[in-house]
């Protein structure tokens, strides 16, 4: 494909000079279009700006200081006001060192000093080559800056609407969830059997720890974690509006506002869960009795522990018991890689969990990889 012949307009009075400049970069390879005045100029510029005609395009400016009307430095000061200008070699025959540097400072690409003779030609032909490309350089630039700007803002609308689509698809399962915990609760309630109303309230806590867990990244800035302290206080209020809640008045949470992820949140919910409902159904089998949840860092731990006064070692084995809790809880304790201890020192039942504040590296061996 043959490239394009770039055009330069030579700013300048002085119509014998314009013609060698003309015979002299059109050998070298332009296209020269000449301007008496500073206003011609000005005027032959704004209308290349405008029109989207290729041949009308004006690549580069070789503009004379003195010229009557408009001088070189007036007529380069509008030229830089030109939205899309091309850029601006300044040409004078004077050898003060102090123009060079206005014109430098006003927006001009090159300076140089130039002769009645025509002398000058070959460098004024240097000069609009490295005008060109220094023109072709910024306008890379600012084309790749734009890009740049362009894919930020593309990236900032596709994460936006992302976290827009979370929260709503949290919205939206914490609903559900809380609707099939309502539902449990009322079959619950209207349970005429004892075990099927313990049952029907365990499986209610299960989906409400995790429903919770969804309300909380619904409502919550930061969708990547969930705060303990603030869940666990949800979860157990929950637990007291259940249809075992009469029996859980003295339960209590002493807890520090740790942040963990979504689904390790929902393992110590569901743990929660299970050894509260635990100590409601074996610790005091007859009345209610103070339950405490506690959770707090150690390090880089987290220690969770659920503690009651209640029979302890003495309970008896209850012959209904499907053992489906402990099941639950092993499960749960496995996705957290976390130690379950019994506190053998503990008059009543105080069962300690301690696991990792972050989630264990994959190369890491872990209980977990085993279920």
């Amino acid at each position: 494909m043959n490239q394009r012949t770039p055009t330069l307009l030579y700013i300048d009075d002085d119509g014998a000079l314009a013609r060698l400049v003309d015979r002299g970069l059109t050998r070298r390879g332009y296209r020269v279009v000449h301007a008496a005045s500073g206003e011609e100029g000005l005027d032959r510029i704004r209308r290349a700006c405008a029109e989207s005609n290729i041949d009308g395009i004006i690549d580069v400016v070789a503009l004379d200081q003195y010229m009557p009307g408009l001088d070189g430095l007036e007529t380069l000061e509008q030229i830089m006001a030109i939205p899309g200008s091309p850029p601006v070699v300044f040409v004078t025959a004077s050898q003060d060192s102090s123009i060079a540097v206005t014109a430098l400072k006003a927006g001009a690409a090159d300076y140089l000093v130039k002769d009645v003779t025509g002398d000058f030609i070959p460098l004024l032909h240097v000069a609009a080559e490295g005008a060109l490309r220094q023109s072709e350089l910024q306008r890379a630039r600012e084309e790749a800056e734009a890009e740049i700007h362009a894919s930020r803002d593309r990236y900032a609308a596709l994460a936006a609407e992302r976290e827009m689509l979370l929260r709503e698809v949290n919205h939206r399962v914490g609903n559900s969830l809380q609707i099939i915990a309502s539902l449990l609760h009322l079959q619950a309630s209207s349970a005429a059997q004892d075990e099927v109303k313990a049952a029907l309230t365990n499986a209610m806590g299960r989906v409400a720890a995790v429903a919770q867990v969804h309300r909380r990244l619904y409502t919550s800035q930061d969708l990547k974690s969930v705060v303990l302290n603030q869940y666990l206080d949800s979860l157990l209020e929950d637990l007291r509006r259940s249809a075992e809640g009469n029996r859980m008045s003295r339960l209590t949470l002493k807890a520090e506002p740790i942040e963990i992820d979504p689904d390790r949140a929902v393992a110590v919910g569901i743990i929660v869960n299970e050894l509260v409902m635990n100590a409601v159904k074996y610790a005091y089998p007859d009345r209610a009795g103070p339950i405490h949840v506690e959770l707090h860092a150690d390090g880089e731990d987290v220690l969770l522990s659920i503690t009651d006064n209640g029979v302890g070692d003495n309970v008896k084995a209850d012959p209904r018991s499907t053992g489906m809790g402990q099941r639950i809880v092993a499960a749960m304790a496995s996705k957290l890689d976390a130690v379950v201890e019994r506190d053998p020192a503990h008059s009543g039942t105080r069962i300690v969990l301690k696991f990792a504040r972050m989630p264990v590296a994959p190369n890491r061996t872990s209980t977990a990889a085993a279920s």
